[in-house]
């Protein structure tokens, strides 16, 4: 098990490296950042002055290390636009986005995988059918249109739920979070809902295309024909085989709900990391979007590491091969 985390390890330091010179390129070399920030009144003095204040007069090397070395010491410049520190304002958004995320997700398995295994149980039922039906639906329907059609519903026909905004929200070691007070968690509602409905369609195909799998397979058949219970047969034959791919797939959609709720984010006027990001692009802040695009690099490592480890103990053959 040590040699497979230590593999992992080294893979994923590899992969963070080769992101970090993509960024660095595509940020860096491509764009002109004299360009951005010289105003029209700039002389040609200026804007040499401006490049060595910047540090882009150096050789490309040197500003890559310097690059790497800021990155490290968690220096990701200053926000051209909020005139503020970018990891401050990343930090100060990141806890909106990740509480709606973790609900979406907590709401997706917790409906998703109960439904697809009495759909994979119960393959000839009506509700089965139904079932089908709507997780293609759920599918089908764009993420915007999805969004006007709940605040169209739940905040301007029925006026049970805020439609934008987060609301009041309380301090959690000095976090401020909205889940633990009613305004707060009502207007976390929406987002997280319309964030969980593709979640819930995917966790219920997966559940039931392996349920549809492993009830055949002749383990399977063995403990059915020793006696065992049909509950205790889901709970500790069935539940731990079909969850390697739900782990799996888990894990990748928690980072990319992380990573790209933008759409639900700016739709909601939820104040997360997407919508700042979205702004950022609009008014060319540089700093926050490469420190965007490094954060969440770090954060996509981490979450397949994570991954890869629930999966190898979840799964003994793959640490051994």
């Amino acid at each position: 098990m040590l040699s497979f985390v230590l593999r992992r390890l080294g893979q994923s330091s590899i992969l963070i490296l080769i992101m970090s010179i993509l960024v660095f390129v595509g940020m860096y070399v491509v764009s002109d950042p004299v360009a951005v920030l010289a105003g029209e009144d700039f002389t040609e003095e200026d804007r040499i002055a401006l490049a060595e204040e910047l540090g882009v007069n150096r050789p490309l090397v040197v500003q890559y290390l310097s690059f790497l070395k800021n990155i490290a010491q968690g220096d990701f410049g200053t926000s051209f636009v909020y005139n503020r520190p970018v990891l401050d304002l990343i930090l100060e958004r990141l806890p909106a986005t990740l509480e709606v995320a973790v609900l979406a997700i907590g709401i997706g398995l917790t409906i998703g995988i109960p439904l697809g295994i009495y759909s994979g149980l119960n393959q000839r039922k009506p509700a089965t059918k139904a079932i089908s039906f709507t997780t293609t639906v759920g599918y089908s329907i764009p993420n915007f249109w999805q969004a006007l059609l709940l605040i169209l519903c739940f905040s301007v026909w029925l006026k049970w739920l805020p439609a934008s905004g987060r609301g009041d929200t309380t301090d959690l070691f000095g976090i401020p979070v909205s889940f633990l007070n009613w305004d707060g968690l009502s207007h976390m509602l929406l987002p997280a809902i319309n964030l969980a409905i593709y979640k819930i369609c995917m966790q219920a195909r997966l559940s039931r295309s392996g349920t549809q799998e492993v009830m055949y397979q002749d383990y399977m058949t063995f403990a059915r024909a020793k006696g065992i219970g049909r509950d205790r047969l889901i709970r500790r034959h069935l539940m731990r085989n079909i969850l390697i791919p739900i782990v799996t797939i888990t894990g990748l959609e928690l980072g990319g709900l992380i990573a790209f709720s933008t759409v639900t984010e700016t739709v909601f006027s939820w104040p997360g990391i997407g919508k700042l990001l979205l702004d950022s692009i609009h008014h060319a802040d540089r700093p926050i979007v490469v420190a965007y695009l490094i954060l969440i690099t770090l954060m996509f490592v981490t979450i397949n590491f994570i991954v890869d480890v629930l999966y190898a103990l979840l799964d003994p053959r793959i640490r051994y091969k």
